[in-house]
């Protein structure tokens, strides 16, 4: 059974979509302003509904990803010596819980650093966080686009992302960055992506590209953003070896 991950850190990983939680937080309070100054109460159930929305996307932000994650990666029983790549690693949640699981090995991180995808994301912040999580020695941080990788072919051995690819505009941009992905994956290796949408086509993409053994499934409530009705999904797949061709 996995062991159970609570996180605990002095590192910060601020909250992801923070403008959605602002403007959902905002609107609960309106509603709950109209309800007393119209004395129709039943906006009170709107209200309700948003604030459990940003309830379970705060727990997903700042614990849920962190449980599951970690139940993920425990799972690959990882040697220690991989390369390991994470698309859109923001401050480090996902990577540094990869990392830690590394001895000779190394863990990239890339992104675009977007503070309208995660609050306070920045090299900088990132940084930070791997000293504080004892992990700056087997960490990289490279700024770049997941559509075009700065990277050479057969360079990972795992690569994972986690809710960051739905944030790429237009299907086929998204459809470019599975490519990449598969482009910079050794033969054998493995591919884990979260997303809150868009998984059945990454899905697809990858059996076309010619993976073995794609599986998508849901996380559970741990990774409901806003709720049941935003659940986040788990594609899974694994990089034909040379003799497996």
């Amino acid at each position: 059974m996995p062991r159970k991950a609570v996180h605990q850190s002095r590192a910060s990983y601020g909250v992801d979509a923070p403008g959605f939680l602002l403007i959902a937080a905002a609107a609960s309070a309106a509603y709950v302003i109209w309800a007393i100054a119209s004395h129709k109460f039943g906006s009170i159930v709107g209200a309700t509904m948003l604030l459990s929305c940003v309830g379970f996307s705060l727990h997903t932000s700042l614990r849920g990803k962190f449980i599951v994650w970690d139940e993920l990666l425990e799972r690959l029983k990882l040697r220690g010596d991989e390369r390991i790549l994470d698309l859109g690693c923001g401050r480090g949640a996902v990577l540094f819980l990869a990392a830690k699981r590394l001895s000779t090995g190394r863990a990239f991180g890339v992104d675009i650093w977007s503070r309208k995808d995660q609050s306070g994301n920045s090299p900088n912040a990132t940084r930070s966080n791997a000293q504080l999580e004892g992990v700056q020695t087997r960490v990289e941080l490279v700024t770049g686009d997941a559509t075009s990788l700065p990277f050479q072919s057969n360079t990972f051995d795992l690569i994972v992302s986690n809710v960051a690819i739905h944030n790429i505009k237009g299907q086929l941009a998204r459809r470019n960055a599975i490519d990449e992905a598969v482009r910079v994956l050794r033969p054998g290796g493995r591919i884990i992506l979260a997303d809150l949408k868009n998984t059945g086509a990454y899905a697809a993409r990858l059996e076309t590209l010619g993976m073995m053994d794609v599986k998508r499934r849901g996380l559970g409530w741990r990774m409901w953003w806003g709720g049941p009705w935003v659940p986040t999904r788990l594609v899974a797949a694994t990089k034909l070896t040379e003799a497996e061709r």
